[in-house]
């Protein structure tokens, strides 16, 4: 007998996904917003950059700051004329309070069927999909129909500075011939009934504004009448953006949405009162409802040092999401609520994004999902928060939302999403790597 043949098989990509999905999840790429205080990507970094080294790929580790790690690798395809496929992920995650949770988040805990952790489904599945398919196509020789060009980003979940945008910045070259691109979130299943499964597939992203209103006043003693008080402009402010209901305007991308699933549904579609029909969508409704009109939501207050002293200043910072083709005209408006003794500034500024749902791309998710679940029905939808894509989408690729899960029907998935006991199910794991599979075969 060969010392070959004495090896173990190599696992299944099916079977590899758990593991490697159990791996990430272990590691603790907690990502606060302050680089002094985040664990730092690096450690997750090499261990993806190993996994992908071992079957004889050349990942290229980079850094933006210390320990703020993200993996680049090209996995060369048969026509290299064709424009490349970038499959993105993010490795950090949001903070865990153990305390909260009924196991500990970075365990990668096995119980019912699920992996539990932090970035179970934010995102270290899709990383974990992605790291399985590639590995097993790599020991099998294959060879994929274009460029794919695999990015394991960091600082993703504190607005992509040290990892998507840093990447953009400094490694384009990286990304040379890039066309098209998947990664968070879509390709997810929302049950209708036991034989239709809606699969929402991300082609808009709403914009992200994050503003800081200044009020300057009088500063005085808190004994005194006081006709010049800056927390009293600014609350009034504040309290107007709070009961302010932008408009409702149907992009392209809700606009078929509405149109798929309201057929689906056997409901009539009424796009001059889009909230009516919105209404009767059931729990479908909570996906759209603020993706047809921008919001701006108060998040912060600042003002005062001490308790009998009126500020000469007050600060608050609101959270705005803005429509495709709106961050003009929103800002024109929210100008005009706050009135002109309000400083308004940007914190953080980044576009929406919108591609239209159709193309061989579309055709080939389309298909992979049908192959895999008969009663799959694949229908576009718009993100209400942001992703990576807003920093690719600088570069002109085009963006898609496409991890793929099929999801037990009683799950409530976007709960999940930065939340306690994060999970995600080992079946709806094995279901994306298989689609993976197909989708990039046929793409």
């Amino acid at each position: 007998m060969s010392a070959a043949a004495s090896l173990p098989p190599h696992p299944s990509a099916e079977d590899e996904v758990v593991e490697i999905c159990r791996d990430l999840l272990r590691i603790d790429t907690t990502n606060t917003g302050d680089n002094d205080t985040s664990a730092g990507e690096r450690v997750a970094a090499e261990y993806v950059a190993e996994k992908l080294a071992e079957v004889g790929l050349e990942p290229v580790i980079v850094e933006s700051a210390r320990g703020r790690a993200s993996v680049i690798c090209r996995y060369e395809g048969a026509d290299p004329s064709r424009g490349a496929l970038l499959i993105h992920g993010h490795l950090d995650v949001v903070p865990a309070d153990a305390s909260e949770w009924s196991v500990h988040p970075f365990s990668g805990e096995l119980k019912d069927g699920y992996l539990w952790g932090r970035g179970a489904v934010d995102m270290k599945d899709f990383d974990a999909m992605t790291l399985a398919v590639v590995r097993q196509w790599k020991r099998e020789g294959r060879v994929p129909p274009r460029d794919l060009v695999l990015v394991f980003f960091a600082d993703e979940e504190a607005g992509s500075a040290y990892g998507a945008h840093f990447v953009v910045d400094e490694y384009a070259h990286l990304l040379d011939g890039v066309t098209e691109a998947i990664g968070e979130v879509g390709g997810f299943s929302v049950s209708v009934n036991n034989d239709l499964r809606l699969y929402l597939i991300e082609t808009a992203e709403k914009g992200l504004d994050w503003l800081r209103l200044t009020v300057s006043g009088r500063p005085g003693h808190g004994s005194m009448i006081h006709d010049d008080n800056a927390v009293t402009q600014l609350a009034e402010a504040v309290a107007r953006i709070g009961r302010t209901r932008f408009p409702v305007v149907i992009t392209p991308t809700v606009r078929a949405f509405l149109e798929e699933v309201s057929a689906i549904l056997d409901v009539e579609l009424d796009l001059e009162n889009p909230e009516a029909t919105i209404a009767k969508l059931g729990p479908i409704a909570r996906l759209i409802g603020a993706t047809i009109r921008d919001t701006a939501n108060p998040t912060r207050l600042d003002a005062g040092y001490k308790d009998n002293v009126i500020p000469g200043k007050a600060q608050a910072v609101i959270d705005c999401r803005t429509l495709p083709g709106r961050s003009e005209e929103f800002e024109r408006q929210l100008r005009a609520i706050v009135g002109p003794d309000v400083q308004v500034d940007y914190i953080h500024r980044q576009p929406a994004l919108e591609t239209s749902f159709d193309g061989a791309l579309v055709d080939a998710m389309a298909a992979a999902l049908r192959a895999e679940d008969p009663g799959a029905r694949p229908v576009p939808y718009m993100l209400s928060g942001g992703t990576d894509a807003k920093a690719l989408n600088r570069l002109g690729i085009r963006c898609f939302g496409f991890a793929p899960l099929k999801l037990p029907a009683d799950l409530d998935f976007s709960a999940l999403f930065h939340g306690i006991d994060e999970r995600v199910p080992v079946d709806g794991l094995q279901f994306g790597v298989r689609v993976l599979d197909r989708f990039l075969s046929g793409s």
